[in-house]
């Protein structure tokens, strides 16, 4: 492999194109997984995987897909007017191409929809007896339910009732033993759009369980994750991975990388962090990242958490421009993932005993 290698995704050719660096290569070779990325903006679902030779990108239609989350062998979507649950059939992947039997090792099949409406659904997360939805819209945290578009469960301290106004832009989720624990916000604000005054530093993290901000002059932060023990997130305004300290009520930067960062999961002593350029300048125009980057990029950085370096970077080249989010797939390599709309989706067939496909070559004849 050189150093530089381009890929085109192997459903959606010419579309969408990507470039990687030998240590994003390297990285890939050893990891033992995938990387499951959202781009609301292309309307795809990305795999990264590593097929025993080389990187490899595959690309999904899913309508404005945002949240991403994983647990077990289930994947969680947030799209524009619902939220996907998937779950892999790893007895069906090898031979989703009868030509070339072997060629996936795992299989992500549509299970089940919650349809919320546009409520602007951004992170969403695995609780211990739920889904947990942040509902940017109605500037709240909530859980998906049968018999209505979601159940509240949470709002911000500063947020007086719910509405649909968008009031503070809610937008992240870190969970804590199966419960939210904080959420990120990019303002302060209980009128309608009123973050949008404050974006470059009125951003701000929330403690749940406290009721309490913890962390302020934040510029549009998101993706907070608790890993070994700590709070991290990206301070995307700046262009910034950051570690908080809540006990100071500040922050340390770990490293900057030239976009608008947006995704964010861990492998190890290694983090994963998604970078974004920006299409709408009335939403993101005057923010600090634009100042200390000439040129923003699309794409996925890997940051040694021990050093604050990145050591190795994929870069979108053409048809994605924003990332939202990101997951890690421990054990799979090289995954693949069906839509509703997809034919194959609706010949597989699972249970706890079986897995099936209802093809002309599956069946039984007298």
């Amino acid at each position: 492999m050189t150093d530089r290698e381009s890929l085109t995704p192997q459903s959606e050719p010419c579309l969408v194109t990507c470039e990687l660096d030998a240590g994003f290569a390297a990285w890939m070779s050893q990891l033992g997984g995938s990387l499951a990325v959202t781009t609301y903006q292309a309307n795809r679902l990305a795999l990264v995987g590593w097929n025993g030779a080389q990187v490899s990108l595959l690309m999904r239609e899913f309508d404005k897909p945002m949240g991403l989350a994983a647990h077990e062998n289930r994947l969680a979507i947030a799209t524009r007017h619902e939220v996907l649950l998937l779950a892999n059939a790893p007895l069906l992947a090898p031979d989703l191409v009868e030509e070339e039997p072997g060629r996936y090792d795992a299989l992500y099949l549509p299970r089940a929809s919650f349809i919320t409406g546009d409520a602007n659904v951004h992170d969403v997360a695995f609780g211990a007896d739920s889904l947990w939805l942040v509902n940017t819209r109605f500037s709240c945290l909530c859980q998906p339910g049968a018999d209505y578009s979601f159940l509240p469960r949470w709002r911000p301290p500063f947020i007086s009732e719910l509405a649909p106004e968008d009031r503070c832009h809610l937008n992240g989720l870190a969970i804590e033993a199966g419960v939210p624990r904080f959420v990120t916000a990019l303002g302060e604000s209980d009128a309608v759009g009123g973050w949008r005054d404050q974006k470059a530093r009125g951003g701000v993290v929330v403690d749940v369980a406290n009721n309490q901000v913890v962390l302020r002059g934040l510029s549009m932060p998101h993706s907070p994750r608790i890993y070994d023990g700590a709070l991290w997130l990206l301070n995307s305004g700046k262009g910034e991975f950051i570690c908080a300290n809540l006990v100071r009520g500040d922050h340390t930067v770990v490293c900057a990388l030239p976009g608008y960062l947006r995704g964010l999961c861990f492998v190890g002593p290694y983090a994963v962090v998604g970078l974004s350029q920006i299409r709408e300048r009335h939403i993101f125009g005057g923010l600090p990242v634009h100042e200390r980057f000439s040129q923003l990029q699309c794409g996925l950085a890997v940051v040694d958490l021990r050093t604050g370096q990145s050591i190795g970077m994929l870069r979108f080249t053409a048809g994605c421009q924003e990332l939202f989010d990101i997951c890690y797939l421990p054990g799979v390599r090289r995954p693949t993932v069906l839509n509703r709309e997809s034919e194959q989706a609706r010949e597989a067939f699972t249970a706890p005993e079986f897995s099936y496909w209802l093809r002309p070559s599956s069946e039984v004849r007298e």
